[in-house]
C-alpha cells in the first residue's frame, strides 16, 4: 500500500499510516460491542417493565357508572379506588362512565341503578350497586372471597 509522505512541518514526523484492515476490524468489533451492550439494555429494561406489568388475565377491569358529580356516585369512586388499593394494588383498571354525558352506555351493561359497578374481566361479569360502604359485601361481590 503506497501513501504520499507529508510534507514536514517545523521538525514533525508525519504519522504511519495505519493498514486499512486494521482500521476496520476495530471500528467493527466497536460497533459489535455497542450493539451487543444496547441489545441487552434493552432486553434487560423489557424485562422490568414485564415484571411490574399484570398480566392481561390478571388484570382486573372495573366500570364504574355514576351521574355526575352527587355525594353517592363520589363516595362510591372514593370506596371503590380504596378497595382496589388495598386488595388488587397494580392489577386493576377503573373506568367511570357519567351517564349524564354518555347515557346510552346505562344500555350494554342493563344500568338501573347508580352508582353501579360492573365486573368485565375477569369472566364471570358481576354488577355491584351502592355506595361500596361494606368491605365484606364488596369482597364477596366481587367474587375475591367467599360468603360465610
Amino acid at each position: 500500500m503506497k501513501t504520499k509522505p507529508a510534507p514536514e512541518r517545523g521538525g514533525v514526523k508525519p504519522r504511519a499510516a495505519t493498514p486499512l484492515y486494521a482500521v476496520r476490524a476495530a471500528t467493527t468489533s466497536a460497533r459489535a460491542n455497542a450493539s451487543s451492550l444496547t441489545k441487552a439494555r434493552v432486553t434487560r429494561k423489557v424485562k422490568r417493565a414485564k415484571a411490574r406489568a399484570p398480566e392481561p388475565s390478571k388484570l382486573w377491569q372495573l366500570r364504574l357508572y355514576v351521574l355526575d358529580t352527587t355525594p353517592k356516585s363520589v363516595t362510591a369512586f372514593v370506596n371503590l379506588k380504596k378497595f382496589c388499593e388495598t386488595h388488587l394494588k397494580g392489577r386493576y383498571r377503573i373506568k367511570v362512565i357519567d351517564l349524564l354525558k354518555h347515557p346510552h352506555l346505562a344500555k350494554d351493561d342493563q344500568i338501573l341503578s347508580i352508582p353501579t359497578v360492573v365486573r368485565k374481566l375477569p369472566k364471570p361479569v358481576r354488577i355491584l350497586i351502592g355506595t361500596l360502604s361494606d368491605t365484606a359485601r364488596v369482597l364477596v361481590g366481587l367474587d375475591l372471597r367467599a360468603a360465610d
